[in-house]
């Protein structure tokens, strides 16, 4: 019988085929997950998609989509005065009509998964048909009182656009404003964990874990001006409470006279108190005012903040409301700042009563950020503004919208047909272009104390909350915005003047020993609770709230300052407290809400009061402007990111485990 020679495997060669195996075995872990982090959770990658306890799939919806059509109001420059309430009225049809489309589309959705051509047959072209008889209505009448106007025709046509996309190259700039995917994660409806329905709210229109970021985790970004020589330093409060007594609408005098529901979402009114579609200007110089100063009846305004928690407010089944996404509790602000201020190179001249000025974009996301100014940060974390996301606040702290207006007046007219030409903000100096002047510049701030949203399982645990919208612009952040009314008396205008151009400090936030040169009070910066992760939170108040009877509601239930009236009134004086840190919107605001008609006007806008001059270093990262379109959102927590990284820990251990046998293998006996 033969012999077998084959050499049995030696000690050193068994090692070094283990060793060899671990390698392979490690890298091949470490490889299979930074691929499928790439492809499945990775940034700007199609999420994977998730399912509630019963297994229904909630995550992105496929073939989810939006209406994209150009703005024919912010291409009117020039309406005369005679046809002005015809035009108006024939942009707020092209508003329903964009509503009425994208209600289609959602309840379509099936048939344009399985079909692609349907919602070009049965939505877009037949829009499209609309829009262009109703523009052309705009053209025979601006026809008939002066020159015809050109390529409005052209402004007819509509897309379709999948709602995770964001505004893209729409501001000319040749980068994309937000490099983040936005996850469309609430199509399905959701149940809380009461058992409430959130499908109303919720209905694939936002908004979305991606809409959110953790305020801890963004670079400070906020950059003033110096004040020169002839700077006006000087700042007047006026205190006009919160809105506790509950004055809401879906109207918008200034954009859409005459137009009952003509801004498709619900507002929070302070100040004047009869400011509807049908308000003249006799009506608000005339009507009472929640102001403590009765000679201020102006009216601010801007979109209501709700919790998508499953409340039914009494607008749940009416235009502007539920019928159009708008639902959830509406949340009263706990704190409404209300400040003017002066201008870094110049003294401010009056304000002419009855001026209008809208700032921000309620049509953001689909128009580009051009117009937008929205700032959204936390109390304790206002060096760090953000205009593409809702913030998550850490314990302690809470959320904080700010709106910084036009501050430059074209000198002749109360408002223009786009309700932008007449107004437009400094340079990154604190310049007027020239022909305008510098007026008061109002700072609005609004606090809100919310629990930070769970995002982990889309706001079951803690609900997430968002600003009303038109409903195809899905509650982006972006399209937040503010509106201003001014019904001053004129000598209180001509104090408040007089008071910011001698640099006092005067109104509801005056100081009698304070002087010229002080700075606004900060708060420190909250510590975060280590037991409190970004997206945690206690269970949203899911009680109802009271009637509220047509196109007006009563203040919710919950939510509402301590500082409310027994008797259900308008506060007065609730929020007359100083703000709490810099209101300065980032200089990535700044640089996107410049018209862009005006190349001299394009860039930071004034500075306020904030303490810091310029923003502190940020260890190598690219300054707030270059960032424009890199993520600012957080994608997981500790806990979904550990999940996924297991398999590169455990990969790695091997890796290195197989190279030092190999090691020792090869290192010569002594």
């Amino acid at each position: 019988m033969g012999r077998n020679t084959r050499r049995r495997p030696t000690g050193p060669r068994r090692a070094t085929f283990a060793a060899v195996a671990l390698i392979l075995g490690g890298g091949g872990l470490l490889a299979a997950n930074v691929y499928a982090s790439a492809t499945e959770g990775g940034l700007g990658s199609e999420p994977a998609r998730q399912t509630d306890g019963d297994g229904n799939a909630w995550g992105r919806t496929p073939g989810a989509a939006t209406i994209d059509c150009p703005d024919v109001g912010d291409r009117l420059t020039a309406v005369p005065d005679q046809v002005r309430p015809d035009v108006d009225k024939e942009l707020a049809l092209l508003d329903q009509q964009i509503a009425e489309a994208y209600q289609r589309l959602q309840e379509s959705a099936q048939a344009v998964q399985q079909d692609s051509g349907f919602a070009e047959s049965a939505i877009t072209n037949p829009l499209k048909e609309k829009r262009a008889a109703t523009i052309e209505r705009i053209v025979i009448a601006l026809d008939r009182v002066g020159d015809r106007p050109q390529g409005l025709e052209a402004l007819a046509a509509c897309g379709l656009r999948a709602s995770d996309d964001q505004t893209g190259d729409q501001d000319g700039s040749g980068e994309d404003q937000d490099g983040q995917d936005q996850q469309e994660g609430d199509g399905q409806d959701q149940q809380q964990g009461d058992g409430q329905d959130q499908g109303n709210q919720q209905a694939g229109n936002g908004p979305v874990a991606a809409d959110f970021v953790d305020i801890t985790t963004v670079q400070p970004n906020v950059q003033n001006p110096r004040d020169r020589t002839d700077a006006s330093k000087g700042t007047f409060a006026t205190s006009c409470g919160v809105n506790a007594g509950g004055l809401f609408n879906s109207d918008n005098v200034i954009v859409a006279p005459g137009v009952t529901n003509g801004a498709h979402h619900f507002h929070d009114y302070v100040g004047n108190q009869d400011n509807q579609a049908f308000a003249t200007d006799d009506d608000l110089a005339n009507a009472d005012t929640s102001c403590e100063d009765e000679g201020d009846k102006s009216s601010y305004y801007w979109p209501v903040l709700r919790l998508q928690n499953g409340t039914r407010e009494k607008d749940a089944d009416a235009p502007g409301g539920g019928t159009e996404g708008n639902a959830g509790e509406i949340v009263t602000p706990q704190e409404v700042t209300l400040t003017f201020t002066g201008n870094p190179r110049s003294k401010v001249v009056a304000m002419p009563r009855l001026l209008r000025i809208i700032t921000g974009d309620a049509k953001a996301f689909v128009n580009g950020n051009a117009n937008a100014n929205a700032s959204w940060s936390c109390t304790g974390y206002e060096d760090r503004q953000l205009k593409d996301k809702y913030p998550i606040c850490p314990k302690g702290s809470d959320v904080v919208r700010s709106f910084k207006f036009q501050s430059c007046w074209d000198g002749q007219n109360i408002d223009s047909a786009n309700h932008r030409t007449h107004v437009a903000f400094t340079d990154a100096e604190g310049n007027c272009a020239g022909g305008f002047r510098a007026i008061p510049q109002l700072v609005q701030r609004i606090v809100y104390d919310v629990d930070a949203p769970s995002l982990q399982d889309g706001g079951r645990t803690t609900p997430l909350f968002a600003v009303d919208s038109f409903p195809e612009q899905l509650h982006k952040p972006v399209t937040d915005h503010g509106d201003f009314i001014n019904v001053f008396d004129e000598d209180l205008m001509r104090d408040m003047v007089d008071c910011i151009n001698d640099g006092r400090k005067c109104g509801a936030d005056a100081d009698p020993g304070s002087g010229a040169g002080d700075e606004p009070q900060e708060t420190a910066t909250p510590t975060p609770d280590p037991d409190a992760s970004a997206g945690a939170g206690d269970e949203g108040d899911d009680s109802d709230s009271g009637d509220t009877g047509g196109q007006q509601t009563s203040k919710p239930s919950s939510g509402t300052s301590d500082t409310e009236p027994a008797d259900g009134g308008p506060s007065k004086g609730a929020h007359s407290v100083r703000p709490k840190a810099d209101t300065t919107p980032s200089a990535e605001i700044a640089e996107a809400t410049a018209s862009p008609d005006d190349s001299d006007d394009r860039g930071a806008r004034e500075g306020g009061n904030g303490p810091s001059a310029s923003a502190p270093a940020t260890g190598g990262k690219p300054p707030a402007a270059a960032a424009e379109t890199q993520p600012q959102a957080v994608n997981g927590g500790l806990a979904d990111t550990g999940a996924r990284m297991w398999p590169a820990a455990v990969g790695g251990m091997l890796l290195i485990a197989g190279c030092v046998l190999l090691r020792r293998v090869r290192r010569p006996s002594v």
